[in-house]
């Protein structure tokens, strides 16, 4: 299907229109305002169309960032239409976005997303090779769309180097070393479940190979079947993940597994070839 996918830089009135439609469409809120997106594109940021047969199906938007004394790229938003998701258009925007950025001078593009969604974690890091370091509690505060509701918005702060070797080679992280020090169990409803974690958040000070979490392979299944659960995934993830990352740990990668839970891969921060 991507062969057949055109993507387009969108900076026009009409274009905009197109994005705030689909914004409804996808997530059923209110879009953002055309003078924001409008304004955005014509000041260093880059919004992004997926067209398919001349309709557009996805859109990125994003809008420039600076801090530590560096400039960069925030991308914000990516939405594809439900009837198109799962077809590899995020990673095609995604793909034409690290294209362009780069003329445009950016060496790095960040953006959020819910480290318990595992198809996002998936594309983000295992496929386009974005790295973690950044944990941010209830990142949006409380939020009353389908899928964040009743949760904290916990996200991941993603950067994607661009221009550096762990993004440009192809490589594949060794796990072979791997340690699994957080278990999991099966509750009666056939729904994972993270064990007691203070002995695995004790070990980590200790520890120097590179380190599987586990995750819910379907956590808006957890949501739906058992709220108390899903919100015990967040609190605990959040205390692994805050934990893992004051230690130098990056989350590089998601292992997909047969199992009710997928595993983050996390190494030494010392060990990428990129400056974070």
């Amino acid at each position: 299907m991507n062969s057949t996918i055109e993507t387009h830089v969108l900076n026009t009135y009409t274009d905009m229109k197109l994005v705030q439609k689909l914004e409804k469409d996808v997530w059923n809120m209110e879009p953002i305002p055309l003078h924001q997106t409008i304004t955005a594109s014509q000041n260093g940021g880059l919004l992004l169309g997926a067209f398919l047969e001349g309709e557009m199906i996805g859109f990125s938007y994003s809008f420039p960032g600076f801090g530590k004394g560096r400039s960069y790229l925030c991308s914000h938003m990516l939405g594809i239409h439900p009837s198109h998701q799962e077809k590899g258009v995020g990673a095609k925007l995604k793909q034409a976005q690290k294209e362009i950025a780069r003329e445009m001078g950016y060496d790095l593009i960040t953006w959020t997303y819910d480290p318990l969604e595992t198809r996002n974690a998936y594309l983000n890091l295992s496929k386009l090779h974005a790295v973690c370091s950044t944990y941010v509690e209830n990142c949006y505060g409380e939020m009353e769309d389908s899928l964040n509701r009743g949760l904290p918005s916990d996200r991941f702060k993603v950067e994607w180097w661009i221009n550096s070797p762990h993004v440009s080679k192809q490589h594949e992280i060794s796990i072979d070393q791997a340690q699994r020090i957080f278990q999991w169990e099966t509750t009666k409803n056939h729904l994972p479940k993270l064990m007691n974690i203070e002995q695995g958040l004790h070990r980590i000070a200790v520890m120097d190979k590179p380190l599987l979490v586990p995750v819910p392979a379907n956590f808006q299944q957890v949501k739906s079947k058992d709220n108390n659960l899903a919100i015990d995934w967040r609190f605990k993830t959040r205390d692994i993940f805050q934990t893992l990352f004051s230690q130098q740990y990056v989350a590089v990668s998601l292992l997909k597994s047969d199992e009710l839970v997928h595993y983050y891969v996390l190494v030494k921060q010392q060990n990428l070839e990129i400056n974070i």
